[in-house]
């Protein structure tokens, strides 16, 4: 019994490390670029590629885990990380896993990830090699490197347009052999869910991360601004579905069903106006991911279901 207890807690502590509630933000681009893919070969012979879908994801995933593997090992090393921290793995303080195997864990996951980068590059282009060693790059420069871009006010941008329209545009490319304009317009408002899901994290963390000596964008903004800049960006993220819905051609009325997701933003900033703790803030953090979740899913629902129905 204690040996299954043990074998339990093993798996629960690597689950942990790649922080399962963050790779949603890898999925949803996947998905709603192939379900674009779909919207396109509309009306063509062409069908979706699910062996290229499937490794496409596994790579995101993989991609996305190895990152916060990443910032795991970096925010320890540089002593932002302790038993009290909250919102991270904790593979390392509280589950006393060793950096090192950390770092190659993470190291592990972008080899895997570069191999299915190559199948797919095979099966579509070799300029997507180029493309997915810079994703990669940002990944790790995030919080590696002489000068980490979660120490900027980038960071939501950078997290936002490389695991948003990036992927998308890929995910869309691999399937179709071409980019449209449309799918930079579909991308915009995932561009900015998974941008917020980071602003939330360094809202959270501000005051931590400014006695360490970063300049995130909440430090800088202060946290009010820093809730009403992320209330503006969602409301912006859900204007923008409508105008893609009427006015961008290819859109459809379908898209709308992402707007059944706008309770979840409300929650996020309520809670954050409410309270100004890193635990007590932890269920806004909450529901700016799965604003990300549910408005991702139901955004490529809307864009799949538009596609099966002849684009209506």
């Amino acid at each position: 019994m204690s040996s299954q207890y043990q074998q339990y807690s093993t798996v629960k502590k690597y689950w942990q490390l790649m922080r399962p509630h963050t790779l949603t933000a890898a999925v949803v681009p996947v998905l709603v670029g192939t379900a674009s893919a779909k919207l396109f070969l509309l009306g063509s012979e062409d069908h979706l590629k699910l062996s290229l879908l499937l490794a496409m994801l596994i790579a995101c995933l993989l991609i996305q885990a190895a990152t916060n593997m990443f910032n795991e090992y970096y925010d320890f090393k540089k002593g932002l990380d302790d038993h009290t921290s909250v919102g991270i793995g904790g593979a390392i303080v509280r589950n006393g896993m060793s950096p090192k195997l950390v770092m190659n864990l993470a190291i592990a996951f972008y080899i895997i990830a570069a191999l299915l980068g190559i199948f797919i590059a095979i099966q579509s282009s070799f300029w997507l090699l180029p493309i997915g060693l810079v994703c990669m790059a940002v990944g790790y420069l995030y919080t590696g490197g002489p000068l980490p871009i979660s120490w900027t006010p980038f960071g939501e941008l950078f997290s936002g347009v490389f695991m948003g329209m990036i992927i998308i545009l890929i995910a869309f490319f691999i399937q179709t052999g071409n980019l449209q304009s449309f799918v930079v317009w579909i991308s915009i408002p995932i561009v900015i869910t998974i941008g917020l899901i980071n602003m939330a994290n360094n809202i959270r963390d501000r005051v931590k991360d400014k006695e360490s000596g970063r300049k995130t964008l909440p430090i800088l903004l202060g946290k009010n601004n820093s809730v009403r800049f992320l209330g503006l960006m969602y409301i912006i993220a859900y204007v923008l579905v409508i105008y893609i819905t009427f006015f961008i051609p290819g859109g459809s009325i379908f898209f709308l069903l992402a707007l059944l997701s706008f309770p979840m933003p409300i929650k996020a900033v309520r809670r954050f106006k409410k309270n100004d703790t890193p635990q007590t803030m932890m269920p806004a953090m909450a529901a700016t991911g799965k604003t990300n979740t549910f408005f991702g899913l139901l955004y490529a629902l809307g864009i799949y279901v538009s596609a099966l129905l002849g684009g209506i």
